[in-house]
């Protein structure tokens, strides 16, 4: 008989088996500071947060006798936060970072090199993509953590119905399975609204496969006005009126989330918490959900969003060190490594030494999320970190050019719009 797959609750005792800070050296924590205080968003996955205020924090303080206080801020406020700490300079020691923010904070965060090289070489080295986001002027202000994949969320059972035993490769393909699951009743629902992060987890993709981009790799070469780009534009229109619901023009993040887990959609694109809860709260739902890397484009290339988490310290710490060796003591494997499984890898590791670990086993169909971390890239991709990149994103240039085309504006007219608000801003930047 095959055994079976090991449960997350065997693989966090595992991990602890051995002394969590085993490779720990207890000078690094002697320091003058007896607390420090990490910020962190609220995680989708209650079992992370728990797992670091339950296991790790109180691991941490008995064996150095500093206090850890885990900051929690609701998802979607903590750059708010992280931009109050940075301007007057007061808060937090250490906090949680996603995308390009070591870059915008660039100044206000410590460098951190050698604890990223540290971690690095104890767990198989780095993904290229962990590192994307975090160096700047070639020194790390960020230790890379994880990457909250956006990937196709699918139903099996609705997909076979009409003939789909797996997963369309490319995008015709899928519109293909799109336009019978709408006739029949169960049509898709992809965000194409204000949120930050389900809009870009698949249109970003989308222009990437046709072979459009923003910006030349120069970072001030704007070349969105392309015949890539109308060709992508003017699927998107039609995957739209011949997929989806109408009213994922106004949806945010948690409009898709809401809608398979009230069964009216069959496909997606969303990182791993819509099967997460519904294995736990819907598991009917939950036998019949999937996950698939994004379809290919004409070029015969796929690619995925990159959405990155790391942690960094700010230089207004009163203990560098203090926060230094946690930090250090945090991301060593086994410590690291339990925390990534508390949360069923949730947290796609950015450490090559974590892509045989046991604990993607515990859930094979969170596969593709590991797989996916090779062809994954920041929005604004293949330009590097600017803040015109980030400006670009937060004025949803390239999701406002697909939704207005779906609303029913021109290519022509949602290109051209494009075009000059990404000459505008690049002008300036």
């Amino acid at each position: 008989m095959p055994h079976s797959p090991p449960s997350r609750r065997d693989f966090l005792k595992a991990a602890a088996a051995g002394s969590l800070g085993a490779a720990f050296s207890l000078t690094d924590a002697q320091a003058a500071t007896k607390s420090l205080t990490l910020m962190h968003e609220n995680s989708f996955i209650k079992t992370y947060d728990e797992y670091m205020n339950k296991t790790l924090i109180p691991a941490y303080e008995k064996e150095t006798g500093v206090k850890v206080k885990y900051d929690l801020v609701s998802v979607g406020g903590l750059q708010t936060r992280v931009t109050t700490a940075a301007e007057t300079r007061s808060g937090p020691d250490m906090t949680g970072m996603a995308f390009n923010w070591p870059f915008l904070y660039d100044e206000k965060l410590i460098d951190v090199t050698d604890i990223a090289d540290e971690a690095g070489k104890a767990n198989g080295g780095w993904h290229v993509g962990g590192t994307e986001a975090v160096i700047v002027n070639g020194k790390f202000k960020g230790v890379p953590f994880g990457n909250i994949g956006q990937l196709m969320n699918w139903r099996t059972d609705w997909f076979g119905e009409v003939g789909f035993k797996t997963f369309p490769d490319t995008w015709d393909g899928l519109l293909e399975a799109g336009t019978k699951l709408k006739k029949a009743g169960h049509p898709f629902g992809f965000e194409l609204g204000h949120g930050f992060g389900d809009n870009h987890g698949w249109l970003y993709p989308l222009l990437w496969s046709y072979g459009a981009r923003e910006v030349e790799s120069d970072g001030k070469t704007i070349v969105i006005d392309s015949n890539e780009t109308a060709a992508a534009v003017d699927f998107c229109r039609k995957f739209f009126q011949d997929t989806m619901l109408e009213d994922v023009l106004g949806w945010t993040d948690p409009n898709n989330n809401k809608a398979w887990l009230g069964q009216q959609i069959s496909c997606t694109n969303n990182a791993q918490s819509i099967l997460w809860l519904a294995k736990r709260e819907f598991p009917d739902i939950g036998k019949v959900t999937d996950h698939a890397l994004n379809p290919m484009g004409p070029t015969g290339k796929r690619y995925h969003i990159l959405n990155p988490w790391s942690h960094g310290i700010f230089t207004h710490t009163s203990d560098p060190d203090a926060a230094r060796a946690f930090l250090r003591w945090l991301m060593q494997p086994k410590q690291v490594g339990a925390w990534y499984a508390s949360a069923d890898m949730y947290y796609a590791p950015f450490l090559k030494g974590f892509d045989d670990s046991p604990a993607w086993n515990v859930e094979p169909r969170y596969l593709p999320f590991r797989d996916s971390m090779t062809t994954s890239h920041l929005p604004g991709w293949p330009a590097p970190l600017s803040r015109a990149q980030s400006e670009s994103v937060a004025k949803y240039v390239v999701v406002d050019m697909f939704a207005k085309a779906c609303a029913g504006a021109s290519t022509k007219d949602v290109i051209s719009a494009a075009n000059a608000q990404l000459k505008q801003i690049y002008q300036q930047a």
